[in-house]
């Protein structure tokens, strides 16, 4: 078997586990079985996460040790009209020429072909390095609570290489920070329907995508087209909102957003000829980026509802609430600096509740950005709370590791790899906080459209990540 199909081997097995954020259990047991039949050590903290300590092989045991980093968990993401349960099914990977896809759901190849690569060289004899610590963390996907309570002493390791980048031929030395905010805004309900109309209108067909790497690639954002159709909409007759729900994480672009109103009767036909009219709008908008936006309008029987004064509130509030990139670097062109995503809205309990997520390599500049949202939030009458903000991991250009990783790939591919940021959040962030003096790059193997559905990993990016993992260790 060769070094490519050994990983996707090991891929396929893992996912064939259900490893959501904060279901990371079931996947360590198997990988501490898996370590222990090979005479590794394995150690656990409180936080969940996972050592395995691998010696080194004859010749190495002075070289200094490596720590290959990965995180277990995996954003869940699906079609509407795919059965899978992320609970209980395994994922179904298909191989399309060069490319593995799942079964319109995630892939979970971030990061589940780090664990996989790991374990590869971690496990093949034949490859020499120097002692190895294969660092798996949790609910890196949610939030940085996992990798935050690493301890000192849980690694030994000074040396870091995280597989968390998503194209292969690209290290990076430095990732934007992060922060959240969610916003409460009560909605009171009637005791009795305020209208003798009703419709639900669902925006769908966008293709979604990772609210970091892809947030300048202008895809459609589902939460943002529901606040502009309704702020429109109430503009042609008073609307009372019944329900909500758009978005799933607060690090996936949202893909699809409904809602529920009630309305006068005698506006039905213009309420439906707007939202047509809308619908080839937006597409037009969109023409280049997304493939088919559709709106879809249905009568639905009139129920409780917040009040004309509410709901107005409630859709001002949104349209409002930015979305996208809010700031592009001055010192590294085409870097987006700043961006924001509206992940989340959704009506619960007669309240509107909206999550959003800020990214930054400037830590003033989201401050900056936080504090606009919390000021709409606050003009609209809303309660805001934002989460603790976490640092952005500052480049190391001088970084001994990135020269040697530098030197390796060229040795084997003729060429120099790609030295970058990213705008996603990485665990080097944290780690380089705990650890002061761990010299870190990060790469990975190639993968498109990462937390959708349609997300991909490139096949033979795998075995060039592989073949310089190997020269790099065995250097």
């Amino acid at each position: 078997m060769d070094a490519t199909q050994n990983v996707l081997t090991i891929f396929e097995q893992l996912s064939a586990i259900p490893r959501g954020s904060g279901r990371e259990a079931q996947l360590s047991d198997w990988l501490q079985q898996r370590a222990a039949g090979r005479g590794f050590v394995c150690q656990t903290d409180q936080a969940g996460n996972l050592v395995i300590r691998v010696p080194a092989t004859p010749g190495y045991e002075s070289s200094p040790a490596i720590i290959l980093q990965g995180h277990m968990d995996m954003v869940c993401e699906k079609t509407p009209d795919s059965p899978h349960d992320f609970l209980v099914d395994p994922i179904r990977c298909i191989v399309d020429g060069d490319w593995l896809h799942a079964d319109r759901t995630t892939l979970g190849a971030d990061n589940g072909i780090a664990l996989a690569l790991a374990l590869a060289v971690a496990e093949d004899a034949s490859v020499a390095h120097p002692a190895l610590e294969l660092l798996f963390t949790v609910s890196e996907e949610a939030s940085p609570n996992g990798v935050e309570r690493l301890t000192p002493g849980f690694v030994n390791a000074r040396i870091l290489i995280n597989l968390d980048s998503e194209e292969e031929g690209s290290f990076i030395v430095g990732c934007a920070g992060g922060q959240t905010t969610r916003i409460r805004l009560a909605t009171p309900f009637s005791s009795a329907p305020l209208f003798d109309a009703a419709f639900q209108i669902v925006v769908s067909g966008l293709r979604g995508g990772h609210s970091g790497v892809d947030i300048h690639r202008h895809y459609a954002s589902a939460n943002k087209l529901l606040a502009r159709v309704l702020g429109c909409l109430q503009n042609i007759t008073p609307l009372a909102l019944m329900s909500m729900d758009g978005g799933t994480a607060h690090n996936a672009i949202s893909r699809q957003a409904k809602a529920s109103f009630s309305c006068a009767a005698d506006q039905k036909e213009s309420i439906q000829q707007f939202v047509n009219q809308f619908e080839a709008v937006v597409n037009r908008e969109y023409a280049t980026t997304e493939s088919g936006i559709t709106m879809t309008l249905c009568p639905i029987e009139p129920g409780c509802a917040a009040s004309v004064t509410d709901t107005a509130r409630a859709i001002h509030l949104l349209e409002a609430l930015p979305h996208g990139m809010a700031e592009m670097s001055a010192s590294v062109a085409g870097f987006v600096e700043t961006s924001n995503n509206l992940a989340r809205v959704e009506i619960v309990n007669e309240t509107l509740q909206v999550f959003t997520n800020q990214r930054s390599t400037v830590l003033s500049r989201m401050e900056e950005l936080t504090s606009r949202i919390s000021a709409v939030g606050l003009l609209a009458g809303a309660e805001v709370f934002n989460a603790r903000a976490y640092r952005g991991w500052q480049p190391d250009m001088k970084s001994p590791l990135l020269q040697r990783s530098i030197e390796t790939y060229r040795s084997l591919y003729g060429t120099a790899p790609t030295i970058g940021l990213i705008h996603g959040g990485l665990e080097c962030s944290a780690i380089g906080a705990i650890y002061p003096g761990m010299d870190m790059i990060s790469t990975g193997a190639t993968i498109e459209n990462p937390h959708s559905p349609i997300e991909r990993l490139y096949i033979p990016s795998i075995g060039r990540l592989w073949h310089y993992l190997v020269a790099f260790l065995q250097s």
